[in-house]
């Protein structure tokens, strides 16, 4: 029965249909619902792990015993996961290996815009793309085909609108495959360099297999239409070509690594015009011109930056921009915002006000860098705020160390927090690190994680100790704090700064977003006693604002956390409870 099915879901359905039995991501946004949706089947067994690097050698490791496997992350993780990626090039597979992974054109939710099929060239691995759910589906069946056929790992990639948009799907029953039987073979898994010699001749070998395998495939199809002017591209951009310009011919790949040479010069050849529509770089169009084919625009039209749209194809390619309104005045920005209640506000606030230099890392933490918090300094990959604050302090010696921190979430420092807080300790460093635990994966949309006490499908486990883990790793000074008890928290700080050791405070508060925690009465405001100072709205709360001569607490947002009352000198604020009583 046919049914309209998110991108990411249909490819958790083309997962169960192609009889894979087992799933290892790590939560990453635009990818984390594949693994979420994948979870729901009793067939395929799923996992978050600890992160990306670990979920790919587990994924890899599950293929060699036999089993369809398959690992989720988004561009930036695939960073993480690299060393594995590229030595599983080498070593290949017994059962099926799929490598989903999401690019996000326009950074909805990342810290750069990066283009995953470099990967695949660079570790030379057959790359497919889909441009619609269905294709999700089919693709995921084409892969393991191909890892299969080929002996190679295949790599998924989606990105934002694909994964996060949904289309019309046929889902079918589930294809069994039987596990693999595995032969135990020196000479294709252990990569040492006398066997990777071998194998990397095997890969070449490959790489020319999978080239003629791109010429005949059918997830590279030619669209014929009006032969004035054609257009090759993939994914998403299909179909922003295919709304635009309906009448145009089109090249639609579904294979984008390796690229089928004597296709796109033959497809070239039956057009006046020809155009190539990719996002971020120009893979497709540095590939056609390397091979002879002509091409009349493509990136001087469109640029490297951001995401397209079927208007932004329109304009470029001489097409009908469809009209639209307008507001006719500039529209006030919304940024992204803490919670109301949110566990990481009061920290922020203590941070700024001690004026403190902050090396931030990835999750919902990262928006104390906002106005008014205005608490971080720097921000560049998961786990770089403990090893990049190790470095910073080192490099300016003196004190240095008392008048900076690093913050890192919960999460995050079990994804690659732990080996940064090893060099602070093995090295001699002095450096205080805040562990903002929440009690979830928060920014993603709640997973579970080590510290969590329950996996991804929801089953007790240990639930491993922050405490414990960094004085495993050589801290002597942990302190642990609510982030809410503001004096408490501004003494703990100021406390383990002065430290000539490395210390380590765990604020622990669960986010305020969490089905289990339970909210106080809203608050409201005492006009008579509001003096207007707006000292509560120095903690950039959503649920406060400016009213005429006095502050206002919107009911409807207000959690009741008390954050605000602390930090009002004149007993403005209290319990809306309080008030009725």
């Amino acid at each position: 029965m046919k049914q309209l099915m998110l991108g990411n879901q249909a490819v958790a359905r083309g997962l169960f249909e192609a009889g894979c039995r087992f799933v290892s991501s790590y939560p990453g946004t635009p990818s984390t619902e594949i693994s979420e949706y994948a979870s729901e089947y009793d067939e395929i067994y799923a996992e978050w792990a600890p992160n990306e690097k670990v979920a790919m050698e587990a994924t890899l490791g599950a293929a060699i015993g036999g089993a369809r496997s398959f690992c989720a992350m988004k561009h930036v993780g695939l960073n993480v996961a690299a060393d594995p990626l590229f030595t599983a090039s080498y070593t290949g597979v017994n059962a099926g290996m799929v490598i989903g992974v999401a690019d996000d054109p326009g950074m909805h939710s990342s810290q750069n815009e990066q283009d995953s099929r470099h990967y695949a060239i660079a570790a030379k691995l057959p790359m497919v793309e889909p441009a619609d759910s269905k294709d999700c589906i089919d693709l995921v069946a084409a892969a393991y085909e191909i890892s299969e056929t080929f002996d190679t790992p295949v790599i998924f990639r989606t990105c934002t609108r694909i994964a996060h948009s949904q289309s019309i799907v046929e889902p079918k029953e589930r294809t069994e495959y039987p596990l693999k039987v595995y032969e135990k073979n020196p000479k294709k898994y252990v990569m040492m360099p006398a066997n990777a010699v071998g194998r990397h001749v095997f890969v070449e070998e490959r790489m020319k297999k999978l080239a003629e395998f791109a010429e005949t495939t059918p997830l590279n199809r030619v669209e014929m239409g009006d032969a004035e002017v054609g257009f090759i591209t993939s994914g998403t951009c299909y179909q922003y070509v295919k709304e635009a310009f309906p009448a145009a011919s089109v090249l639609k790949l579904g294979l984008v690594n390796p690229l089928p040479a004597k296709l796109i010069r033959d497809f070239a050849a039956k057009v006046k015009t020809l155009y190539v529509v990719e996002e971020h770089d120009p893979v497709i169009e540095t590939f056609c011109r390397a091979n002879g084919v002509r091409v009349d625009g493509g990136k001087d039209r469109l640029g490297l930056c951001g995401e397209y749209s079927q208007r932004m194809v329109a304009k470029a390619f001489g097409g009908e921009v469809p009209g639209g309104l307008s507001f006719g005045e500039a529209v006030p920005v919304r940024p992204p915002v803490l919670c109301p209640g949110c566990p990481h506000r009061g920290l922020f606030y203590t941070l700024h006000k001690l004026g403190v230099m902050v090396s931030g890392d990835i999750g919902c933490y990262t928006l104390g860098a906002l106005p008014p918090l205005g608490a971080l300094d720097t921000t560049v990959c998961m786990g770089a705020s403990i090893s990049g604050l190790h470095g910073f302090n080192t490099a300016r010696g003196g004190d240095s160390a008392k008048k900076s921190v690093a913050v890192i979430g919960d999460s995050t420092f079990m994804h690659s927090g732990i080996t940064g807080l090893i060099d602070i300790t093995y090295n001699r460093g002095n450096s205080t690190v805040i562990v903002l635990d929440n009690s979830i994966t928060g920014m993603t949309g709640h997973q579970q994680n080590p510290t969590t006490g329950l996996t991804l499908k929801n089953q007790p486990t240990p639930q491993v100790s922050i405490e414990k883990i960094c004085e495993a790793a050589g801290v002597r000074r942990v302190r642990v704090v609510d982030p809410n008890e503001l004096r408490e928290l501004e003494a703990v700080i100021k406390e383990e700064l002065a430290a000539d050791e490395p210390s380590v405070i765990v604020t622990r508060r669960p986010c305020a977003l969490l089905k289990y925690v339970k909210h106080n009465p809203p608050l409201t405001v005492d006009v008579e006693k509001c003096k207007n100072c707006k000292a509560c709205m120095r903690i950039g709360c959503p649920a406060i604002s400016a009213a005429e001569g006095h502050v206002t607490v919107d009911q409807t947002l207000c959690v009741g956390c008390g954050l605000c009352e602390k930090m009002c000198a004149f007993g403005a604020l209290k319990s809306s409870a309080e008030v009725q009583g």
